[in-house]
């Protein structure tokens, strides 16, 4: 307590209660035998008595008890027993660990978009995946350079990894976009007859994959080759060099050690 502060007040002691307590039982039973042996004389005054006896005991506990507890503002120590706690503290997400996170699902979406183009079946089955004059597959071919080019072995730093992180999000969304497209597609562009000789590479190159005779697998791989490349260069399916390099590779696989 500082100087010139005023006292403070500190309830009764328990033991002081007590005896405050017991005195006004003491006096609530005293009054019994007046109003059993004194007769209609003493009955009034003594029902007054008891009365106002009870009414002081009522505001004497009250008094005991104390009123309501004081309100604690924030920050306040307080006195003993009013400690109060705060929110705890949240942690900040690290930048490194979200670059790192970012960075691993753009290289595994790098290595689903290679899984597709290095298939000449997946290519022949969803062609507009391999069709920039899609806007589907257009936008993914734009926003996957985007990622491409932010792309690096080591943190770049908060500037450059946001740049990166929001690039690889674009990357996948429009990936998940071009897919759906490329599903809903298929063939349906096609005339009859170009529907007709992809069905038939298709059939072609399950063989070749398949089949347990050694000169059907290589008559099967020829003639896809064949096929497939009259469709590239008329425009109908657009085949990626990956796609074209593996079905020659394939097809001398298959060859006569």
């Amino acid at each position: 307590m500082g100087f010139g502060d005023p006292p403070q007040q500190h309830p009764p002691p328990r033991t002081a209660r007590s005896a405050s307590l017991s005195a006004l039982l003491g006096a609530l039973l005293s009054l019994v035998p007046a109003l059993i042996f004194g007769g209609y004389a003493f009955v009034a005054p003594a029902v007054f008595i008891a009365i106002m006896v009870l009414s002081f005991s009522v505001v004497v506990v009250r008094g005991f008890q104390g009123g309501p507890p004081e309100p604690v503002a924030p920050g306040d120590a307080g006195a003993a027993g009013r400690h109060v706690v705060g929110p705890p503290p949240v942690a900040r997400p690290n930048p490194v660990d979200g670059w790192v996170a970012a960075r691993q699902r753009f290289h595994h979406l790098r290595s689903e978009f290679a899984d597709y183009e290095c298939d000449p079946l997946r290519v022949l089955r969803l062609p507009a995946l391999a069709d920039a004059s899609v806007a589907s597959t257009a936008r993914f071919v734009d926003a996957f350079a985007e990622a491409q080019g932010l792309d690096t072995d080591r943190y770049p730093g908060p500037a450059h990894a946001d740049r990166y992180v929001a690039a690889v999000g674009l990357a996948g969304s429009t990936w998940l976009a071009a897919c759906d497209a490329a599903e809903r597609i298929r063939l349906s562009g096609m005339t009859p007859a170009e529907r007709g000789t992809v069905e038939r590479i298709i059939k072609l190159l399950t063989t070749a994959r398949e089949s347990d005779s050694e000169p059907e697998r290589l008559v099967a791989y020829s003639l896809a080759q064949s096929e497939l490349a009259k469709l590239d260069r008329a425009g109908v399916v657009r085949v990626p060099r990956l796609a074209m390099a593996a079905l020659d590779e394939a097809a001398r696989r298959a060859l006569p050690g």
